[in-house]
């Protein structure tokens, strides 16, 4: 199964834990600017996603991954991402970086 993490600089960033395996790394850029991260991960267990909001104060979520929408292969999460960053005539793209290491 892989799921899709996100974060969004200076609202929240997601952690990859223990069980879960970045597979690609994305921005997803408004024009020139990255508006946020996603990353397709492997679920290799079930576990619980770190999600740190970064307004003051910062708070750590666990979100068990059963409650996270997931697909059956990698290209399903791909077709998500691409179905996700789509608007019309409105200039946006994915752009791949660097996968995150692992936990």
């Amino acid at each position: 199964m892989y799921v899709i993490l996100t974060s969004k600089p200076g609202q929240f960033r997601t952690e990859i834990v223990d069980g879960v395996r970045p597979i690609e790394a994305y921005d997803y850029l408004f024009g020139e600017r990255p508006k946020a991260r996603f990353v397709i991960a492997e679920l290799e267990r079930a576990t619980k996603i770190r999600v740190i909001d970064e307004v003051e104060p910062p708070v750590l979520n666990l979100v068990p991954t059963k409650f996270l929408p997931s697909y059956e292969s990698l290209e399903q999460a791909r077709q998500e991402l691409e179905h996700l960053t789509a608007f019309g005539s409105v200039r946006a793209a994915l752009r791949p970086v660097p996968v995150p290491a692992t936990a």
